[in-house]
């Protein structure tokens, strides 16, 4: 639904054959992203609403949930999700678009999809990365990952994150700096 909901938004507005069908796709992509999902929580209030729920002996595990920008995404999409099953997709939409207004401006303004350009980039080189991870850190609920973006055997950037995903962006786009 909310793939749809932006889809359905941008497609009509922008010119298709200008941007190409792989870019549109980077776009959507970028403003239904994890991260996206996750700001949108965070400025509709769904952290502290969940705090407010949690059982009094819970609010250890529900804050290392909130810190998890996978379960704060999931949470964005069943709330989608719920409301479209109330008012349909028609009734829904519109409210989706409207939420994630600031993501798909920022997904069009600039790509953050560091490793995509990182590999495009390689490729009309003949050349290719390779992620490894370096290093974990951390307890499993509070983990940090160090990544390091290697290119022709070459470690030409390096990144850390809460996920291997966002470690893996990270080490991308010191990465493109250098190549």
């Amino acid at each position: 639904m909310l793939g749809l909901a932006v889809t359905s938004h941008l497609f009509p507005r922008l010119e298709a054959q200008a941007f190409g069908a792989g870019r549109l796709t980077k776009i959507r992509a970028q403003a239904v992203s994890g991260r996206s999902c996750r700001r949108v929580a965070e400025r509709l209030g769904v952290p502290e609403r969940m705090r407010a729920i949690a059982p009094g002996d819970r609010e250890r595990n529900v804050e290392s949930l909130l810190e998890t920008e996978r379960v704060l995404a999931s949470v964005i999409e069943a709330i989608i999700g719920a409301i479209s099953t109330r008012l349909g997709y028609e009734g829904t939409a519109p409210a989706v678009v409207e939420a994630f207004r600031e993501e798909i401006a920022r997904a069009l303004e600039s790509s953050v999809d560091f490793k995509s350009e990182l590999q495009e980039k390689l490729a009309r080189h003949g050349a290719e990365v390779v992620y490894e991870v370096e290093e974990e850190a951390g307890p499993p609920h509070d983990r940090r990952f160090t990544v390091v973006a290697l290119v022709a055997g070459e470690a030409r950037g390096r990144g850390s994150g809460r996920s291997k995903k966002e470690a893996e962006q990270d080490a991308a786009a010191e990465a493109l700096e250098e190549v």
